[in-house]
């Protein structure tokens, strides 16, 4: 993996200095506006400052020393909230940099026409415009995102994925998208510019990781209302205690009326502070882990949609199977000796390069011994596949071996004046029933038998489908095969349904029902036929070495362009979920106890009934107020590593989730206060501060 996809360590150097500095910076009023939470614990802390200057004269309502504690540690709360913002958008701002440094200023060989002979311009990449034609040679790196029209090359990508292996690109089909910033190893291609200067893919991902795009969800949103809302509950509820204390004090002639500090404290500790000011970083936090796990998501929306799939598609060929065909069976005519049809076929393939033609080799070798022959020392003519016959084969001396389809092969033998045994058809049309290919052999007129090939499910897919059928997501295998071929593969995969001979707009429909039922339903794609499907979907993760349109419709790109990978995006979607869920129960549960702490030590002055229950035993009720407040925001800090890091998750059902989420965080939500404000108060009473 390259630099920008790595795992950071939570808190770097670098990136923690500049979270600090821009913890500060954040202050302003037009940015703390933006989180209601935030900016009401923000005037409460310019409310006590001048409070505190006013105590200063000898006009204050309370011991100056008192006022500035309380209003320093609604100061801390504010900035440690800035804090966690700044921490997760430094995390992405330094892949961003990294990005950065990989874009570079190239020379392009422009073109007046799409031909690799006609008339060249060198040209800066940064003078490049959309459409423009250009040349890419060996040893160049492709000066802008675009589409391969002619040719057909290698292409070191690890720029970009951080995959070492060189990739294919060509013309004419899903893989003729290229990326700019890559380079050339091989062959030349000629490629169409599909973006202008600062609209390229590397520019889009920069912005994109910077987090500058990013747009709040909707459950997001649904959160800060309802935070919003507790707010204004709790100030004005805070409001108007202070006549009422004042009407006590006046109507029994005793105590104290609550100072405006104590209020103030009093409303920070009960206000969702925890959460308000985790919130923010947790989102971000969520798009910097799709971003180690090489997928660039086009905006928290898609993250969080993510989390709440129920519905995944995955394509067959690559996603379910290893992508190739293997031979696992030779399958002999009757009369006709199994290792003469293994010899036959190893001979048939010594010259086939296809990775089906290297399996034949491999199993007639390792099951029967055959040892792989020098081609050379045949004397023999390959007669290479077409699309025509469809078969191809050898000519050694007299012995003329052919292997290929059924159908062909059987039109073959019959020329020669052969027959096409009935045992033989059998075997084919069963391989078939299994979801196999059959490739037949044949011998001048005579056939030999039938090579069993078939798609080989990837190890441990089953395993991964069972955790997905754990989370509540349904699996649907997409396939062009016919349905007998695509049932075989889905029962041995584990799939729970699968959608055969597949055409756009088959995966269309399949998702426009799926929607209508209210499910949320993600898919990988890579081609143009993937678009419509991709541009449906609520997760719809593009591949980077697919085509242009597919990277348009989808709202994620996978740089690793692995399909498998929407698995872990989904785990990534639902652990977003799971920390934001997990940190507001601790939030409301910590306000809860917080309430014990702070309510009793208020109103003594008026009420001084009430130190009956001031059940922690604090030592005073400035102490209790302080320790409260001081409590308050040092637990934003000691959170801000769950944000960024996310709760651990594990596959399991939504009500034990909930049972786990509500134990672990709820419970320990009430505890931890009681606990860190005794502590609290007992180091203040220790230093002789109240």
């Amino acid at each position: 993996m390259t630099e920008h996809v790595k795992a950071r360590k939570l808190f770097e150097g670098e990136i923690t200095r500049k979270a600090i500095l821009e913890s500060f910076k954040k202050l302003g009023p037009l940015h703390m506006i933006k989180n209601p939470v935030m900016f009401t614990v923000y005037v409460g802390s310019i409310l006590t400052t001048g409070l505190w200057l006013q105590a200063l004269t000898g006009k204050g309502e309370a011991a100056s020393g008192f006022i500035f504690a309380v209003s320093l540690w609604l100061w801390f709360t504010v900035i440690f909230a800035n804090f966690a913002e700044a921490m997760a958008e430094g995390r992405g701002k330094a892949q961003a940099d990294t990005l950065r440094k990989s874009r570079q200023e190239v020379k392009a060989k422009k073109l007046a026409k799409a031909e690799k002979d006609a008339k060249q311009t060198e040209i800066l990449s940064g003078d490049l415009r959309k459409g423009d034609l250009i040349l890419v040679e060996a040893g160049d790196f492709i000066a802008a995102d675009g589409e391969a029209v002619v040719g057909i090359a290698m292409v070191d990508e690890s720029a970009i994925t951080g995959e070492s292996a060189p990739v294919v690109r060509e013309s004419g089909g899903d893989r003729s998208a290229v990326t700019g910033g890559t380079r050339v190893i091989s062959d030349w291609l000629i490629v169409r510019v599909s973006s202008n200067p600062g609209e390229s893919f590397l520019d889009r991902m920069i912005s994109m990781v910077e987090g500058a795009k990013r747009q709040k969800t909707p459950n997001e949103i649904a959160l800060n209302i309802l935070l919003a809302a507790l707010t204004i509950v709790f100030l004005i509820v805070c409001a108007t205690l202070l006549p009422f204390s004042i009407y006590s004090v006046v109507a029994s002639g005793a105590g104290k009326a609550v100072t405006v500090t104590v209020l103030a404290a009093l409303f920070v500790c009960l206000a969702p502070t925890t959460i308000g000011g985790l919130l923010s970083a947790i989102g971000i936090a969520g798009m910097d882990r799709m971003i180690q796990a090489n997928v660039i998501a086009m905006s928290g929306r898609a993250v969080e949609a993510a989390g709440d799939v129920d519905m995944l598609l995955l394509d067959k060929t690559g996603t379910i199977t290893l992508g190739n065909r293997q031979a696992t069976e030779f399958i002999p005519a009757s009369d006709v000796d199994v290792k003469e049809l293994a010899e036959a076929a190893q001979l048939s393939s010594l010259a086939d390069e296809t990775p089906e033609g290297r399996s034949i080799v491999v199993l007639a070798k390792e099951k029967y011994g055959l040892r792989g022959q020098e081609i050379h020392d045949l004397k023999a003519t390959f007669v290479p596949f077409t699309a025509q016959t469809r078969m191809s084969g050898v000519d050694i001396g007299k012995r003329s071996i052919r292997k290929g389809a059924a159908e062909s092969i059987e039109a073959y033998v019959k020329d020669q004046g052969g027959k096409y045994p009935e045992d033989v058809r059998r075997g084919v049309d069963s391989i078939s029933r299994l979801g196999g290919t059959p490739l037949v052999v044949a011998q001048g007129k005579e056939v030999l038998g039938v090579i069993h090939l078939k798609d080989i499910v990837k190890g441990g897919i089953q395993e991964r489908f069972a955790e997905l059928r754990r989370m509540g997501i349904k699996t649907v295998m997409i396939t062009g095969d016919n349905p007998l071929t695509a049932a075989a593969i889905a029962a041995e995969a584990g799939v729970d349904d699968f959608l055969a001979q597949a055409t756009p707009e088959a995966k269309l429909k399949l998702i426009r029902e799926a929607q209508a039922g209210g499910r949320l339903v993600a898919m990988a794609g890579d081609g143009t036929n993937d678009a419509p499907a991709l541009a449906q979907a609520d997760v719809a993760v593009a591949m980077n070495t697919g085509t242009q349109a597919a990277k348009e419709a989808g709202n994620m790109v996978d740089l690793d362009s692995n399909p498998t990978k929407l698995i872990e995006v989904v785990k990534i979607g639902k652990q977003l979920l799971m920390t934001r869920g997990s940190l507001t129960t601790f939030s409301i549960a910590n306000d809860i106890a917080k309430y014990f702490a702070i309510i009793p030590a208020a109103f003594a002055v008026t009420y001084p009934e009430l130190n009956a229950l001031n059940i922690m035993r604090l030592a005073t009720p400035q102490s209790a107020i302080l320790s409260a407040v001081i409590f308050n925001a040092v637990i934003i800090v000691f959170l801000v590593p769950l944000a960024l890091k996310g709760v651990k998750y594990r596959p399991a059902s939504a009500s034990h989730l909930l049972q786990r989420n509500f134990l672990v965080y709820g419970v320990g939500g009430l505890v931890v206060p009681f606990v860190g404000i005794k502590i609290i108060d007992l180091i203040l009473v220790g230093l002789g501060l109240v």
